[in-house]
C-alpha cells in the first residue's frame, strides 16, 4: 500500500481512506533517535559543568545520535528521508501562511516547517557539541581535540565557552518553538503528534 507524504485537506479530496484507519509512519530509529536525542541534550544542558564527565558523554551522545540521523535520512524510511521534508523556502512560506489561517494541507510525515526545524535544529545541535568539544580541549586538555586545541591560549577558551553556551542557549529556544509548532499542529488538525512519535502510527485521512 503506498501512503501519500500529504494528505489533502480540501473538500472534494481524493483521500478515500476511513478516518481511524492507522498507518505506520516513524520507524523504531527515528523514534529512538528522538527520544533519545531529547534526553541526551536535557541531561547535557542540565548538569552543564557541575558534573563534568556526565556533560561531556550527553554530548558525545549527541553528536553521535545525530550522525547516524543524517545516514538515517539518506537511506532510511521513506518519512524518514530528508527528500520527503525538505522543502524550497517558497513552500515553507506558504505554508506557514496557510498554517496561521488554519487552512494548511495535513502531512503524514513532517510538514514543510517541521521539516526545515528538523534541518535547524541539527545544525545547531552539531554546533553546540563540536564548540564543546573544542571547549574541553583547550580547557580540560581532554576529548578528541585535545591535540588540536593544545597550546591554545586563554582568549581562545574564553570565546569557545562564550559560542559553546550561545548555541546551547539557541537550541534551547529551538527545543521550544519546536514544542510549541507540535502544539499548534496537532490542536489544528485534531491529532497527537507526540504520541505518534511514540507508537510510530497516525491516522491515515484527514
Amino acid at each position: 500500500m503506498t501512503i501519500p507524504t500529504q494528505v489533502p485537506t480540501e473538500p472534494n479530496s481524493p483521500a478515500t481512506a476511513d478516518s481511524n484507519t492507522q498507518v505506520h509512519v516513524w520507524d523504531r530509529l527515528v523514534r529512538t533517535f528522538h527520544w533519545s536525542l531529547a534526553a541526551a541534550f536535557t541531561t547535557a544542558f542540565i548538569v552543564e559543568d557541575d558534573l563534568l564527565s556526565v556533560h561531556v558523554n550527553a554530548g558525545y551522545l549527541v553528536l553521535t545520535l545525530i550522525v547516524i540521523r543524517v545516514i538515517w535520512g539518506v537511506i532510511g524510511s521513506e518519512h524518514a528521508r530528508f527528500s520527503d521534508f525538505v522543502r524550497k523556502p517558497n513552500e515553507i512560506m506558504a505554508y506557514v501562511k496557510d498554517a496561521l489561517a488554519f487552512r494548511a494541507a495535513r502531512y503524514l510525515g513532517h510538514n514543510p516547517a517541521g521539516g526545515v526545524m528538523v534541518i535547524v535544529l541539527l545544525l545547531a545541535l552539531t554546533a553546540t557539541t563540536l564548540s564543546g568539544m573544542a571547549l574541553y580541549g583547550a580547557t580540560e586538555f581532554a576529548g578528541p581535540l585535545a591535540g588540536l586545541m593544545s597550546g591554545t591560549p586563554e582568549s581562545t577558551g574564553e570565546a569557545l565557552e562564550e559560542v559553546h553556551e550561545f548555541f546551547a542557549n539557541f537550541t534551547l529556544a529551538l527545543v521550544i518553538f519546536h514544542l510549541a509548532g507540535v502544539a499548534f499542529s496537532s490542536l489544528s488538525h485534531r491529532e497527537n503528534l507526540i504520541g505518534a512519535m511514540i507508537t510510530g502510527f497516525k491516522r491515515s485521512a484527514k
